[in-house]
C-alpha cells in the first residue's frame, strides 16, 4: 500500500513534474501556421507543399522560422472505431504522415492543431477526450514535433479541475510517447499551471487576421470599432500581464504574428513585429510564405530583432505608458538592454524619453537602431526619438 502511494504521488507531483519536463524550448519557439492566412477551408496538401518549400527557399528556415503547423481543416469529420484520428480524405489524400516527412525531408518540423475536448472548434465529434493515448501514438507514428492543442469544446462544459488534469495528461503521455513534442497550450489566458505542463501557452483570445475578420489585421483601432477578436495593442497589453511567469522554457504566446498583406501598414507591422519580439512571444508567423514584398520578407527577416527575442533572459514588459506613449524593455543576458518606443498617439507624432537611469545605466550609452540596422550615437543620462502614430524605435542599448 505504502510503495502504491508513492509511485502515484510521483506520477502525479507538480513538483515531480516541473523538474522531469522535457526542456524542448530553451528560447521561444519560431515558425508557421496555417490559420491566419488559410483559416480552415482553404488549406490542402498541395499549398502546405509549397508554403514549406517557400519557408526554406525565402529564407525563412535558416532565419529560425523551423515549426510547420497546420491549424485547423486537415481533420475528417469523424473518428475511427478506436478514438483515432482520420485526415480529410479529399483535401489531405495522403494523409498526414506523408506531410511530415516531407516537411522533414526539407529540414522543417512538422505540427497540427488538435482538440483536448469532445468536440473541435466546428463542432465535429472529434476530440481527444477519452481516446488521448490512441491519438498521441499516431501523432508520434506520423512524426509529429509540435502539437497546438485548442481548448474549443467540451460536452459537459470546461471547468478548471478538468482542463488542469486533461493538459497534464496529454503533457504527460507526450513525454512518454517516443518523440520529442513541444506542447502548445491554447486556452485563451494566462494559468498558473501552465509554466509546469506545456512550452508556450496562449495567454489572450484571437487576435485579428486576414481569416476571421471583414477588416483584417488590426494594429490599434478606435475604442467604438465593432470586431469579433482582439487588436495587436489589446493583444500585447493582455499579454504584458503575465510577463514574470515566462522564461526557464515556457514562454507566454499573444497568439500568431499577422504581418503580410493582412490590412496593416508598414509602420504598423514594424510595431507589431518589434512587440513579440520584445516580449519574448513564440514568433509564428501567419503570412503566405509565397508571395511575401521585399518590406515583409526584411521585416521578419530582422536579425537582430529575433536575436532579442531569442533571447531566454526574460520577457520583456511595458515599463512606461504615458498619454499614448510607450516604452517597453527587456534586459538581455550580455548585460545590455533592448528598448521599444511605440506612438497609439492617432492624432500627432510624439517625442518619447527614455532615462538611463530607469533601465539600469549610468555613464555614457551606446544605442543602435536594430530596425534599420545603424548605430544612432553615445547618449548621456537619456535618449528621446519623435514617433509618428502606430510608430516604433526598436534599440539596443550598452555601456560604451
Amino acid at each position: 500500500m505504502k510503495l502504491s502511494l508513492i509511485l502515484i504521488l510521483l506520477l502525479f507531483s507538480p513538483t515531480i513534474f516541473s523538474q522531469n519536463k522535457k526542456n524542448l524550448a530553451p528560447t521561444p519557439p519560431m515558425g508557421w501556421n496555417s490559420w491566419n492566412w488559410f483559416g480552415k477551408n482553404e488549406i490542402n496538401e498541395q499549398n502546405m507543399k509549397e508554403c514549406m518549400d517557400a519557408i526554406v527557399d525565402q529564407g525563412l528556415l535558416e532565419a529560425g522560422y523551423e515549426y510547420f503547423i497546420i491549424d485547423g481543416g486537415w481533420r475528417d469529420t469523424k473518428l475511427g472505431p478506436n478514438g483515432e484520428l482520420y485526415a480529410n480524405p479529399e483535401k489531405f489524400s495522403n494523409g498526414m504522415k506523408a506531410l511530415a516527412d516531407y516537411a522533414h525531408s526539407r529540414g522543417l518540423k512538422f505540427g497540427l492543431h488538435t482538440v483536448p475536448g469532445t468536440h473541435d472548434c466546428g463542432g465535429d465529434l472529434v476530440g481527444g477526450f477519452g481516446h488521448e493515448e490512441v491519438q498521441i501514438k499516431q501523432f508520434a507514428y506520423w512524426g509529429l514535433d509540435f502539437i497546438k492543442l485548442d481548448k474549443c469544446k467540451f460536452a459537459d462544459g470546461w471547468n478548471e479541475e478538468v482542463l488542469k488534469q486533461t493538459y497534464t495528461k496529454w503533457r504527460n503521455l507526450l513525454d512518454n510517447c517516443g518523440r520529442d513534442i513541444i506542447l502548445s497550450i491554447s486556452a485563451y489566458e494566462y494559468r498558473s499551471w501552465y509554466p509546469e505542463v506545456g512550452q508556450m501557452a496562449r495567454t489572450t483570445g484571437d487576435i485579428t487576421a486576414k481569416c476571421n475578420t471583414p477588416q483584417g489585421a488590426l494594429f490599434n483601432p478606435p475604442a467604438d470599432l465593432k470586431k469579433t477578436f482582439d487588436s495587436v495593442m489589446e493583444i500585447a497589453e493582455i499579454n504584458n500581464k503575465s510577463a514574470e511567469f515566462a522564461g526557464n522554457g515556457y514562454w507566454n504566446d499573444p497568439d500568431m504574428l499577422v504581418t503580410g498583406k493582412q490590412g496593416m501598414s508598414e509602420l504598423e507591422q514594424e510595431s507589431h513585429f518589434g512587440l513579440w519580439c520584445i516580449m519574448s512571444s513564440p514568433l509564428i508567423l501567419g503570412n503566405d510564405p509565397r508571395s511575401m514584398s521585399p518590406f515583409e520578407k526584411k521585416l521578419i527577416l530582422n536579425r537582430e530583432m529575433i536575436a532579442v527575442n531569442q533571447d531566454p533572459t526574460e520577457q520583456g514588459c511595458l515599463i512606461k505608458n504615458e498619454e499614448n506613449a510607450q516604452i517597453w524593455a527587456k534586459n538581455l543576458k550580455d548585460g545590455k538592454v533592448a528598448v521599444m518606443f511605440l506612438n497609439l498617439d492617432k492624432s500627432a507624432k510624439k517625442e518619447i524619453r527614455l532615462n538611463f537611469k530607469d533601465v539600469g545605466f549610468t555613464g555614457k550609452v551606446k544605442v543602435t537602431d536594430l530596425l534599420h540596422g545603424k548605430v544612432l550615437g553615445i547618449f548621456k543620462k537619456s535618449i528621446s526619438e519623435i514617433a509618428d502614430t502606430d510608430q516604433c524605435w526598436f534599440m539596443i542599448l550598452s555601456n560604451n
